[in-house]
């Protein structure tokens, strides 16, 4: 397990738990694809290198400029929702 899972640090670095997951997710998927690590890798997993880099500040989520969110009026409440 990684150590910086560990601990709530992580969570309240990126802002919460759901936020933490989603960019987890999308950088696995950049390096999947190919993209190059912004750590060095150190023969570590992808997993451990995007833990690496979030605790680093080398990468963070920005739901506001991200074209996967979308703002919708839902009653007189704002809601935002993934697509």
């Amino acid at each position: 397990m990684i150590e910086a899972l560990k601990s709530d640090g992580i969570v309240n670095k990126v802002g919460g738990r759901f936020k933490l997951c989603a960019l987890i997710q999308r950088r696995l998927g950049q390096l999947m694809e190919g993209s190059r690590p912004l750590v060095e890798r150190n023969g570590r997993t992808d997993l451990e290198v995007v833990i690496d880099e979030i605790m680093s500040d080398k990468i963070t989520l920005d739901f506001e400029n991200s074209p996967l969110v979308e703002t919708k009026e839902v009653t007189g409440h704002t809601s935002e929702a993934l697509l």
